[in-house]
């Protein structure tokens, strides 16, 4: 019996035909996540920037749109799990989490569940890790306008946030990059404690000299 060489060039070329077709596909999709995540980081850096600056209005409208490329980058991916739950993905989501959750706490004085967000589990312990460094740069604002039992509040959510993410204790290659966030959490709030103690201390020697 002798190798059919045609044989074995028409199976191959007809597979590869086949593998062409999908990773043809895949490239192009993985293209539009590309610039659906350029934009969503985008978005959320400026849902961000606008709370801080105390404009709701233009935050929420960001958060709106974020949200809607949000819902696309995950129907797109839908049937490529391998770009759904690769890093490109992962580095817009856990900005938009961050954002969302940001916005929520000083907005709307409550917080979105894992359900409500619609992420992976990776980009929402990414971007809860992130929480606390932007709740703290909120804390620092309202110390520096004296607003200390606000600032209190903050701490308090910043410590719910960090006490949650330590129950979460796996290797590094089922949480990338979380159990790093999650020291910075904690280091975060210890800072925080400290810097809102001095603040107090700072404001009772003020009143105790005026008051002499």
């Amino acid at each position: 019996m002798h190798l059919d060489v045609n044989t074995v060039y028409n199976t191959i070329l007809k597979d590869i035909m086949y593998v062409d077709s999908v990773l043809r596909e895949k490239d192009s999709i993985r293209e539009e996540v590309i610039k659906l995540t350029r934009d969503i980081v985008r978005l959320s850096g400026n849902v961000v920037h606008s709370v801080h600056q105390g404009k709701y209005q233009e935050a929420r409208e960001q958060l709106t749109k974020a949200r809607e490329l949000v819902d696309k980058l995950m129907a797109i991916t839908e049937s490529h799990p391998d770009l759904k739950y690769s890093g490109l993905a992962y580095n817009g989501l856990s900005e938009y989490v961050e954002a969302y959750m940001f916005y929520s706490i000083i907005v709307e004085k409550t917080i979105p569940s894992l359900n409500e967000l619609k992420t992976p589990i990776i980009p929402y312990l990414q971007g809860l890790g992130d929480l606390v460094g932007e709740l703290r740069r909120y804390v620092v604002k309202l110390l520096n306008e004296l607003k200390v039992n606000e600032a209190e509040v903050l701490l308090e959510a910043m410590e719910a946030v960090s006490d949650n993410l330590k129950i979460i204790d796996y290797p590094e290659p089922l949480i990338p990059g979380v159990r790093h966030k999650v020291d910075v959490a904690f280091r975060l709030v210890e800072d925080t404690r400290v810097l809102l103690l001095n603040t107090k201390n700072s404001l009772r020697c003020l009143e105790s000299s005026s008051h002499k």
